[in-house]
């Protein structure tokens, strides 16, 4: 009996709600749960602040955070990847703890992994990293949390290598995080640190756990370390973001509606786009922004009201200038990293004569262009691997450097050591190469060689080109836009063609040499191991030269054509064929009109002058040295060469007329 007159009161509410509409909107938008989203991707330990480079340090960047946090308490802070990895010396000289404990301590609730997340392996992902945070955390699950991914299996299964999802409650309302990663990390990071897992579809996976979780959660939000390749935040560049045929193109296109936001990261983008009625965000790198997701859920029947997307700027880089104050107990973090940094960092290793820099109108924003310091670092290679005293092994012919792999510039005015501009300290070259990967050399073909060189075009990917650093003495011509396989026109080493059938010793790092990067060529060639560490390698180079320069352009050339030499363009009447040709040309104007009968026309090629009586025939051949001719005989002859050269002249004439005809 309750339960009719329940239902007959709950028909009766409804009805009564059909007649007075705006009343019922006013109503649900009076009583509805505003949650905060705050995400960050892409922060690399850039736990120091540098705010006139876009950096706001962890001690602004959490400062922002809680000040959020104090004007709406329904606040949650989330990292769509690469936390630490290419991180400042600060953070990398004690292999990241000082990010993980700036990001924990200052409330960060859920993360996805990135790829610089498996920079030293997935054992290391799990064995320290994940344990690290948690112990910042009584939450049991809390170092998982921070590195979720969905489309991480364990290798040849479907079984997750990583937690898929977390859950979070704010005031009663249930919001789910999914993590997905790129697919491209299978290339991204060193192949033997994970051997044991494999990278699958985000799409699939994304869909997947939403369905799973849906009866789970109000709100879903998709944490993905995977972006796109422009940047903006007009409809032109979210129209690109849409339509571009990429593996986060297709994200986009195809998350399931039960998908409320999707967070990205990866390409170190800014754009706060709405596709599709979803809000897609980036905020860039190393905390120039942050990202907001301002969620409104009804509160009595927990149905999404609205999502709200921005990004949030944390620096003034014009004024160099931090928009948000430090929080005291992140900044005394990043004050002790500071000062253990520099004992070990602030020694002068080097010195340049000018910036080095990579690819790009800013510099590092194009690892498709060739660049001075990737050149550099390619000889770095080579020398470490020809004339360097502590490598053993048989010298390399040359060597190849990704520009993935440098993460930072050498400014010639740095000065960071007070010393004198020029001057390179170990902290500033460390910043170039932070991986702490090794060298490595492997025999591969010319042929090899230009399959590696090919790879460097990878279209559909989120980088649809990765330009590789080449060694002094090799060179190589390409066009751009050409079918895979046909890009590269020519390849020479110290001024020699290369020979696809003969083999070269190749220097790289251990990640490329994996195949890293995209670049399987080298799995042709098992690589040797020299245990030379690229750093240290970097540091005893610069010992070796009193001052370095930027490593020219112009190694990897623009294929020109040679155009073709043109035919002579011909005269408009030819000139006679040489057997036809008389020795001497007739005059234009001949000073005699010839007869219009001639007696007889000369030979072609007489042997001798003609007699004063044409009619006669010549002689055989005089049989002594003739006289010396008196003014009379030259007087005749002349009359008679003439007359010859006319009769010539009416003769050519005449037969090229015939030729024209």
């Amino acid at each position: 009996m309750k339960r009719g007159i329940g239902g007959c009161a709950a028909l009766a509410a409804v009805g009564a709600l059909l007649f007075v509409p705006q009343a019922a909107s006013a109503a649900t938008a009076d009583e509805t749960t505003d949650i905060q989203v705050i995400g960050i991707n892409d922060f690399h330990g850039r736990i120091e602040a540098n705010p006139g480079n876009g950096v706001a340090g962890a001690a602004s960047l959490v400062g922002a955070v809680r000040q959020f946090e104090s004007e709406n308490p329904n606040t949650l802070f989330v990292s769509a990847g690469d936390n630490i990895g290419a991180s400042t010396f600060t953070s990398f000289i004690q292999q990241d703890e000082p990010t993980m404990e700036s990001l924990a301590l200052g409330g960060l609730d859920v993360g996805v992994v990135g790829n610089h997340e498996f920079d030293q392996g997935y054992a290391d992902l799990t064995d320290r990293v994940q344990p690290f945070y948690q112990q910042f955390s009584a939450e049991e699950g809390y170092g998982q949390d921070l590195t979720l991914g969905a489309n991480v299996y364990m290798a040849g299964t479907q079984d997750p290598a990583l937690s898929e999802y977390a859950i979070r409650e704010v005031d009663g309302v249930r919001v789910g995080f999914i993590g997905t990663i790129t697919a491209d990390t299978r290339t991204l990071v060193s192949p033997a640190g994970i051997s044991e897992i494999e990278f699958g579809d985000q799409v699939e996976a994304a869909n997947r756990v939403a369905a799973e979780i849906a009866d789970q959660v109000d709100v879903t939000v998709l944490l993905t370390h995977s972006g796109a390749e422009v940047s903006g935040d007009d409809a032109a560049t979210c129209d690109e973001i849409a339509n571009e045929q990429t593996e986060f193109g297709a994200l986009v296109r195809d998350a399931s509606p039960e998908i409320d936001a999707i967070l990205s990261g990866h390409t170190h983008q800014a754009y706060p786009c709405t596709i599709q009625d979803r809000p897609i965000l980036q905020t860039g790198s190393y905390g120039a922004n942050m990202s907001l997701l301002d969620i409104a859920v009804d509160t009595a029947t927990k149905e999404l009201v609205s999502v709200n997307a921005s990004l949030v700027p944390l620096v003034d880089e014009e004024a160099e200038e931090l928009l948000f104050p430090a929080a005291e107990d992140i900044q005394a973090v990043v004050d002790a990293a500071v000062a253990f940094a520099a004992v070990q960092g602030n020694e002068p290793v080097g010195q340049i004569s000018a910036d080095i820099l990579r690819g790009g109108e800013v510099p590092g924003d194009d690892r498709g262009v060739e660049s001075p310091m990737n050149n550099l670092v390619a000889d770095v290679y080579l020398w470490s691997t020809t004339e360097y005293a502590k490598y053993g092994g048989e010298p390399a012919d040359l060597a190849l450097m990704n520009a993935g792999g440098l993460r930072d510039d050498l400014l010639y005015a740095s000065s960071e050591v007070g010393e004198g501009d020029g001057v390179v300290t170990y902290a500033e070259a460390a910043a170039v190469q932070p991986f702490a990967n090794t060298l490595t050399t492997s025999e591969l073909t010319g042929a090899d060689i230009e399959q590696i060189l090919e790879e460097q075009w990878q279209p559909g990917e989120d980088r649809p080109k990765l330009q590789l650093g080449i060694s002094e003495g090799f060179t190589y011509e390409y066009i751009d836009e050409a079918e895979p396989g046909e890009h590269v026109q020519s390849m020479t080493l110290n001024g020699e063609a290369l020979d696809p059938a003969a083999t070269y010793t190749v220097t790289t790092n251990s990640f490329v040499s994996a195949g890293g990067d995209g670049f399987t060529g080298f799995n042709n060639g098992p690589a040797r191991d020299s245990g030379l560490i690229d750093l240290e390698a970097t540091v005893d180079y610069f010992a070796a030269h009193d001052v370095v320069d930027p490593a020219p352009l112009g190694r990897a050339a623009v294929y020109e054509e040679a155009e073709p030499t043109p035919d002579p363009t011909p005269s408009e009447e030819p000139t006679p064929a040489p057997s036809e040709e008389p020795t001497a040309a007739p005059s234009e104007e001949p000073t005699a009109a010839p007869s219009e009968e001639p007696t007889a026309a000369p030979s072609e090629e007489p042997t001798a002058a003609p007699s004063e009586d044409p009619t006669a025939a010549p002689s055989a051949g005089p049989t002594e040295a003739p006289l010396a001719p008196t003014g009379g005989d030259v007087t005749w002859g002349l009359g008679f060469g003439a007359a010859a050269l006319m009769a010539a002249g009416i003769v050519l004439a005449a037969r090229t007329r015939s030729r024209k005809a």
